[in-house]
């Protein structure tokens, strides 16, 4: 008689089928093993031979793997760029996401004052973590991005009214964000002053009127003017709207917390430096020098704060529990002297000679482990700060420089962009650079791994 595929009461029995049902669920599995064996029956029917239970179930696995995995996956980065937007900017501490396990996974405090049984408001303990960080009164609204604060910044202090930018600051940045758009969404009505590269405090001055609502100044992020230029500074800005009565503002993008001596930041100005100036309101992101989760953080003088609370928009554009823990999580790092745990910042902290010896104890690992399939050389390199952050100032990465000694290094990056994890690396003519500085913790052993299995390009 000829053999069969095996019946789905069989396969379901199985002890491999039913370890799948624990993981996945039995009407998952039940509908991949369906999948495994109509694509088998076609070779059944043509004459070749079944396949067993076992192959079948293993079939059924890999269906079931592919289509429920994860929707994001860790990746290797080697592009030196420490923020990188595509790569989920800012890497989270291990030590926090372990604690954020055990926390969420229950009912949590968000807005319950446990003393005396009232409501309370989610924003409180973040905000008297950065108060006391930066040593200002300044109070707290905390929205899901930075573009989701500077829209509630406009709409509460200048719907319907002028908000007086510099026409230097008009930026555009990454997925088409541009800041006349934004004014427009919000309901501000856009004053340009000044020049593309020079605009004066004069020319804010001159411009304030009876429907001026705001004095805003915002990052340029990812360019700069060069040359014969002026800007307005905080400070100015300040000044000037408490000489006229207006807000003043300022979209400082990057949210640097600690003195800037202690990173590689190219420069970049810190919160703690804007917040000096006297501006009545400072926004920035979390993930990117901050060095925490995706969320906008609006530090606001406390005159305006019931503006910024009653706003219906608030309601819309607040963050939820997860970033209120992670962002509080991170803020207290800080407040312990423990900012090294924080992965971007360690990253951004680490000095050359620290990175030289990190490159070249990855280098005798590869050449073991891969020996005479490709040149490896320690070079010097340059990568980014990343997010918008410092976009002119040349990271420095110290970089392995690799060329196979069979195919080319082309073939080579997409070998190591494909792999699992992937590992993300720049080509440079005929070789792949791996930059040292944003490598994580076992993301060496990750690499290693990977050229130890290369074995050139498909025939």
């Amino acid at each position: 008689m000829t053999a069969r595929p095996p019946r789905m009461d069989d396969l379901l029995a199985t002890e491999r089928a039913a370890a799948l049902a624990r993981e996945h669920g039995r009407r998952a599995v039940k509908e991949a093993l369906r999948r495994a064996l109509e694509e088998r029956r076609s070779v059944w029917r043509a004459g070749g031979a079944p396949s067993d239970a076992e192959a079948l179930c293993e079939a059924a696995a890999r269906d079931l793997d592919a289509r429920h995995a994860p929707a994001l996956r860790p990746v290797v980065n080697a592009t030196g760029v420490v923020l990188h937007t595509n790569l989920g900017r800012a890497p989270l501490p291990p030590r926090l996401l372990a604690e954020a396990a055990r926390v969420l996974a229950r009912y949590v405090d968000l807005e319950l004052e446990t003393e005396t049984g009232e409501r309370g408001h989610r924003d409180l303990k973040v905000e008297s973590a950065l108060q006391e960080l930066l040593g200002t009164d300044h109070r707290t609204v905390i929205v899901n991005n930075n573009a989701a604060a500077v829209i509630l910044l406009l709409n509460t202090l200048s719907a319907g009214k002028e908000t007086v930018v510099s026409r230097g600051e008009l930026v555009e940045i990454g997925g088409g964000f541009r800041v006349p758009e934004v004014m427009a969404a919000s309901g501000a009505l856009l004053r340009e002053v000044g020049a593309t590269n020079r605009t004066a405090p004069e020319d804010y001055a001159a411009a304030v009127t009876e429907r001026t609502g705001l004095l805003l100044k915002v990052h340029p992020s990812n360019f700069r003017v060069l040359g014969f230029t002026r800007e307005v500074t905080p400070a100015e800005l300040a000044a000037l709207g408490r000489e006229r009565a207006v807000p003043s503002a300022f979209d400082l993008g990057s949210g640097l917390l600690l003195p800037p001596e202690l990173l590689e930041t190219g420069g970049e100005m810190g919160v703690r430096e804007a917040l000096a100036a006297g501006l009545d309101a400072v926004c920035f992101s979390a993930d990117k020098l901050l060095g925490a989760c995706q969320a906008g953080v609006l530090l606001i003088h406390p005159r305006f704060l019931q503006a910024f609370r009653r706003n219906p928009l608030l309601r819309a554009l607040r963050a939820d529990k997860y970033t209120y823990f992670l962002l509080a999580g991170a803020l207290d790092l800080y407040r312990r002297g423990l900012w090294r745990e924080i992965p971007a910042l360690a990253l951004l902290a680490a000095g050359p000679r620290e990175l030289e010896r990190r490159a070249r104890a990855l280098r005798r690992a590869l050449l073991r482990a891969a020996p005479r399939r490709f040149e490896i050389e320690v070079v010097r390199a340059e990568g980014r700060v990343g997010g918008g952050a410092a976009p002119l100032y040349p990271l420095p990465s110290p970089a392995l420089a690799i060329r196979p000694a069979e195919g080319s290094a082309s073939a080579l990056e997409a070998f190591l962009r494909k792999g699992d994890p992937p590992v993300v690396a720049p080509l440079s003519g005929d070789r792949v650079l791996l930059h040292v500085r944003t490598l994580l913790p076992g993301d060496g052993a990750a690499i290693t791994s990977h050229l130890a299995r290369y074995a050139g390009p498909a025939p």
